[in-house]
This record gives C-alpha cells, structure tokens and sequence, in this order.
C-alpha cells in the first residue's frame, strides 16, 4: 500500500477500522487551506498536532517534502521531551 496515493490508503483504512476495538477513530480527509484552523482546535482539545499530507502521493517513512507535521507545543507529548533535555 506504501505506494498507493493518499486516498487510496484511506479508502482501505477506512474499511480496516470499521472493523476495529473502541478508541480508534478514522477521520476523513480535510482539504482546502483550513490547516491553521485546524491545528488551532487541535491545540485547544490538547492534541499533539496535526499533519498535512499531499493527497497524489504514495507513503515515504521519516521526513519528507510531501508532508508537514505541525506540533503543539503545549501538548503533553512536547512538554516531556522538554523535560527529557534538561537531564
């Protein structure tokens, strides 16, 4: 599926997690330029950020040019990697 663009892995994840145990929840695909709100609310539900991906792309692991992946700074996850630095 790695090579498969974006909708296509969502078509099939949507399918997979139909099937799932309670906690996990697909969410659909959000496109046009609502990103800065986005990750406004996402920071306000205390979420760890949000990522951007181009939707005619295949799967790349790491970092890469085809998705952006914005961190809330004061979410939990942030504030132990803080904390992991000082030590």
């Amino acid at each position: 599926m790695r090579d498969e663009n974006l909708e296509i892995r969502k078509l099939w994840l949507r399918k997979l997690l139909k099937r799932s145990a309670d906690g996990i929840i697909y969410n659909d695909h959000e496109a046009g330029a609502i990103g800065p709100r986005l990750f406004e609310h996402a920071c306000l539900m205390g979420l760890e950020g949000i990522v951007s991906k181009r939707r005619d792309r295949g799967y790349k692991a790491g970092p890469c040019k085809d998705w952006i992946k914005m961190k809330n700074p004061k979410s939990a996850a942030m504030t132990r990697a803080k904390e992991g630095d000082r030590w």
